[in-house]
């Protein structure tokens, strides 16, 4: 059994991993999580892309501790706002990890733009780096508009308020299986997915 290290203390994140890899058919790779290694000093997320921090992060866990590393940075685009949040999403409102506070002021901030000019993206990238340097970044990007109120429980960050093209519910109101078919970190994860069965072997 080959393991890999999900570069991340975010419990949903691990068992999304771990469903897309079981729902792919994919065995013989044991995700972990950085709750299950010696803590290693993580560097900050100072890149300006997604790909750039998601690389950063993988780069760091794959060093310390000798394990393939994945690590993903994602996050929120909003048209009106010029692709922002973007790689500041986790900390748009000054305090990182405060969903609420980020999405109250996304909120505002696009108060008076119209129902058809709220066009956004969640945007994933997500990186697999190798002990010995070699790495694969992929990106994953999942289309739909910022609606003005919260709907829904099953999920975090911006979920309640982003509704996928084609639907009518939002992120947080689909099920944690329709989520992994369709969102950004679903669809980014799938295309690790060859360098994953090479380590499954």
């Amino acid at each position: 059994m080959s393991r890999v290290l999900l570069a991340t203390r975010n419990q949903k994140k691990l068992v999304e991993l771990r469903r897309i890899l079981e729902a792919e058919g994919v065995t013989g790779v044991e995700v972990i999580g950085l709750a299950d290694v010696p803590e290693f000093p993580e560097a900050p997320e100072t890149g300006a892309t997604f790909e750039e921090n998601a690389i950063a992060k993988a780069a760091d866990a794959a060093k310390a501790t000798g394990l393939p590393a994945i690590a993903d940075d994602s996050g929120i685009a909003v048209d009106a706002l010029n692709g922002m949040p973007g790689v500041l999403s986790a900390r748009w409102s000054g305090k990182h990890g405060d969903d609420q506070a980020n999405l109250d002021l996304l909120l505002g901030q696009i108060t008076d733009v119209p129902d058809d000019r709220r066009g956004a993206a969640f945007v994933s990238a997500a990186a697999l780096v190798h002990p010995d340097g070699a790495e694969t970044v992929v990106r994953g990007e999942w289309r739909g508009t910022v609606i003005r109120e919260e709907r829904g429980t099953n999920g975090f960050g911006y979920d309640p308020i982003f509704v996928p093209e084609g639907e009518t519910r939002t992120s947080a109101e689909l099920s944690p299986e329709e989520k992994d078919a369709d969102s950004h970190r679903g669809r980014a994860l799938r295309l690790l997915l060859p360098e994953l069965r090479k380590l499954a072997g």
